[in-house]
């Protein structure tokens, strides 16, 4: 018996709304490789009638059109009982799929489209076809299209104008936040402190299926060597078929990008310094697909007076995975591939504490309605939050807020986002009065200072009534 589905409340409940239409629904679904994707469908779609999935092949240098419709029309006949079924053409593909499914509640799942389709340029305008034709004569029919390559399933299905007017819901899967993430770890079970799972979700971030390989009777430490420093292991090999899927031959840019962002967030100018790579839209562009992608966040600054958005923004490496791959996976990956690398903990890689204060900052502002239940702010109250930069002039100083809420009262709240190894002491009191002093802010506001933290704070902070809320990571489990 497989492991309970957890969390997807809000997704569950958009897509039961397409049930109470009276006409045909067509879905979009994308999201990062392995985010759970097909297990949200197939949890919907378990109780709804007939559910019929058919998959594309992952893409080779040899995988060609053909192939692909080869293997849609096998999966097709094997679902529908046609024995020795043979295509040429998706049209006929698809309108004879149309044809078996013209009556009661269906829900059709085409997992994958962009490998499905990508080889073939008339593939998506011979669906649109029959949609129009024939599969709309269903009225209780919902097709969803599915992929891992959003930057395809923007440019060809949601911007696409063959498409306009007929996507009925669109979703866009993320993470599981750090309550569902600690649920899917209790459930294997993995009884460890919250520190242990921690170190565990620095790593794997809210990623279920990273998370479902957890092995409930071996340590953080344990886990970490089998997963990730283990010939052939699964977070061996992730990044490879991350990137070859969603860049293919760009996948070299793409990659420096990343590796650039990987000791922390950088303005556009020092990307393109640090890469070596000109100015120019194709960076912009790689920059927007990959934020697309869901693997960098750009994290606008704004004016607190008139809330307008700033020219200054800095992009963020906010994949965990990602940035512990490039970091310490890779450099050491021909050692780990010959099991020659000695893995004791993390606290024994160069950098580590800086690191996991940045992958502790991705998991904090990966779940920022937890931050704001602890705040006891309303979601209606904000009018902005995000990471907060205030650029040095000859009339203010610089400043670096790690995550900002704005309300509607006037009132600030400047949340300090702090991994130590140890307990945080009184220090921090000095470091966030020096930082709020630099700030800029409005007359007629309130700044409240709050600290997130993972391995307690001292004594003297928590008697100290600096802060207005402290919080701590177990918390947010």
């Amino acid at each position: 018996m497989g492991l309970p589905f957890i969390g997807r409340k809000l997704e569950l409940q958009k897509l039961n709304e397409l049930l109470k239409k009276k006409t045909a629904s067509l879905a979009v679904i994308k999201g990062r490789r392995r985010i759970g994707k097909s297990r949200l469908i197939t949890e919907f779609a378990k109780t709804q009638g007939n559910f019929y999935a058919f998959t594309g092949l992952p893409p080779t240098k040899k995988t060609t059109k053909q192939l692909q419709l080869n293997e849609f029309t096998r999966q097709l006949g094997e679902q529908f009982a046609l024995p020795g079924l043979k295509l040429d053409d998706w049209g006929d593909a698809f309108t004879l799929l149309a044809n078996q499914t013209k009556q009661g509640r269906t829900i059709i799942l085409l997992d994958e489209i962009s490998w499905m389709g990508s080889k073939d340029p008339d593939f998506l305008g011979k669906l649109k076809i029959v949609w129009d034709q024939y599969f709309c004569g269903n009225s209780k029919l919902i097709l969803i299209l599915c992929g891992s390559i959003s930057l395809w399933i923007e440019d060809n299905v949601l911007n696409s104008t063959g498409f306009f007017g007929r996507i009925s819901l669109e979703l866009a899967l993320e993470e599981l936040s750090l309550a569902e993430s600690n649920i899917l770890l209790n459930d294997l079970p993995f009884t460890g402190s919250a520190y242990e799972k921690f170190k565990i979700l620095s790593i794997t971030g809210g990623i279920p299926w990273y998370l479902e390989h957890i092995q409930s009777n071996k340590t953080a430490n344990e886990n970490i060597q089998k997963l990730c420093f283990t010939k052939d292991a699964l977070l061996v090999k992730e990044f490879e078929k991350i990137f070859n899927d969603l860049f293919d031959h760009k996948g070299t840019w793409y990659r420096k990008i990343v590796a650039a962002l990987v000791n922390g967030p950088l303005e556009y100018n020092a990307i393109y310094q640090t890469i070596g790579y000109q100015s120019s839209g194709r960076i912009t562009e790689y920059l927007n697909n990959l934020v697309t992608a869901g693997f960098v966040s750009r994290d606008h600054s704004w004016n607190l007076k008139s809330l307008k958005k700033s020219r200054l923004s800095k992009y963020r490496l906010c994949d965990n995975y990602l940035r512990f791959y490039l970091k310490y996976i890779e450099p050491n990956y021909n050692k780990i591939q010959k099991n020659q690398f000695t893995y004791t903990s993390m606290q024994a890689f160069p950098g580590w504490n800086a690191i996991l204060s940045l992958q502790f900052e991705n998991l904090v502002l990966n779940n920022r309605a937890n931050i704001l239940t602890e705040l006891g702010i309303k979601p209606e109250d904000i009018q902005t939050d995000n990471p907060f930069f205030q650029t040095k002039t000859s009339k203010q100083q610089g400043c670096q807020i790690d995550y900002l809420i704005q309300t509607r009262y006037n009132t600030l709240f400047a949340c300090e986002i702090k991994f130590s190894k140890n307990r945080i002491t009184k220090k921090i009191i000095t470091e966030m009065q020096n930082k709020l002093q630099r700030l800029v802010i409005p007359k007629n506001f309130s700044c409240f200072p709050v600290l997130i933290h993972v391995n307690g704070v001292s004594d003297e902070v928590e008697d100290s009534n600096h802060f207005a809320k402290i919080i701590d990571f177990s918390d947010l489990l």
